[in-house]
């Protein structure tokens, strides 16, 4: 896997790295209420210093690191299964399904006897749901993956995306003013509800699913060539879809469920870190997931800083780098 990965590449990716690990110490001890840094080495936090850096900016700091990486690796894997530069993971519908799933527990059941039987764990346990029917539905409607079927996923996924939004609207229209507020804010994105009880299941499904990508890398790159190709040379393509499938959705799924919608991360990543280093996906969904961490951390930092007291989602955060981006890649493609 990582003999693939040559001098400038590895070079780029210890720069990520070293960058991913500074935005993170960042977002630790940068906020409205600042700690200093040094004072972590001689012993010298306060009480508060350690509750604030353990229990509050600790697992936000995590979820931001789980949502990044997974943006990116699940962005850069579906661009390249798609072959489709402006593919992202909402692609497919998986986030809009997590979404509605969420929605429809705010609205529906917060306030029922469901809402006190799962407690904290309702919304994200709903939006993967959701995401896992969108999942089902992928797969019934494209006859499990035929030649045509990577086409007929993407129109499937743009038709999910539509209906779910359509969903969400209709829920958005007859929540209360209390549950619009909270809905409002969650489609935005928002990192501030991270606790350490539901950052675990999310964080051995990001690793696992992670890892699974990173292994199948070497055969995606093998399908750029063409399906029939990467058959000739034993490639299970079939088999190789549906893991980058099941594997970007899983991870989309457990962390939209925490952080809601968090857009372009998935789009804008891959592209930067292919002008620094390169296209073969070992390196590419290394460096995708270093760069959405840094990206993620960041844009979170922001959002708590800008408007002291008051906290920005961070969805907007990343809109502002992602849309003009966005903007610039379809009048690239569209001059080639």
């Amino acid at each position: 896997m990582f003999e693939y990965i040559n001098s400038k590449q590895l070079l780029v990716i210890i720069i990520l790295l070293l960058s991913s690990l500074l935005a993170c110490l960042c977002g630790l001890f940068i906020g409205s209420y600042k700690i200093v840094f040094l004072n972590l080495f001689w012993g010298l936090l306060s009480p508060l210093e350690t509750e604030i850096i353990l229990n509050i900016r600790g697992p936000r700091v995590l979820l931001a690191i789980l949502v990044g990486a997974a943006l990116g690796v699940s962005g850069a894997a579906l661009q390249g299964l798609f072959r489709n530069p402006l593919a992202d993971p909402g692609l497919i519908g998986v986030s809009a399904g997590a979404a509605l799933g969420a929605v429809f527990a705010i609205v529906v059941f917060n306030s029922a006897f469901l809402g006190f039987y799962f407690g904290i764990y309702l919304v994200p346990t709903a939006a993967i749901f959701g995401s896992l029917v969108v999942i089902c539905l992928i797969y019934i409607l494209t006859s499990g993956f035929n030649q045509a079927g990577v086409t007929y996923m993407l129109l499937v996924g743009i038709a999910l995306n539509a209906i779910a939004t359509v969903g969400i609207g209709f829920l958005t229209f007859i929540s209360s003013d209390s549950q619009l507020r909270t809905l409002t804010f969650w489609m935005m994105g928002s990192l501030g509800g991270a606790t350490w009880n539901l950052l675990i299941p999310a964080f051995f499904i990001t690793i696992i699913t992670i890892f699974v990508l990173i292994f199948l890398a070497r055969k995606l790159d093998i399908m750029q060539l063409g399906e029939i190709e990467a058959i000739r040379v034993g490639v299970n393509v079939k088999k190789v879809k549906m893991l980058i499938i099941l594997a970007s959705a899983s991870m989309i799924g457990a962390c939209v469920s925490l952080s809601g919608i968090v857009g372009f991360i998935g789009l804008v990543v891959p592209h930067l870190v292919r002008l620094l280093g390169g296209t073969n996906h070992s390196f590419l969904f290394i460096g995708s997931a270093l760069m959405g961490i840094t990206i993620t951390v960041l844009s979170d930092l922001l959002s708590r800083i800008a408007i002291q007291p008051a906290e920005l989602p961070i969805g907007l955060a990343t809109s502002t780098l992602g849309a003009p981006f966005f903007l610039w890649l379809v009048l690239r493609l569209n001059k080639k």
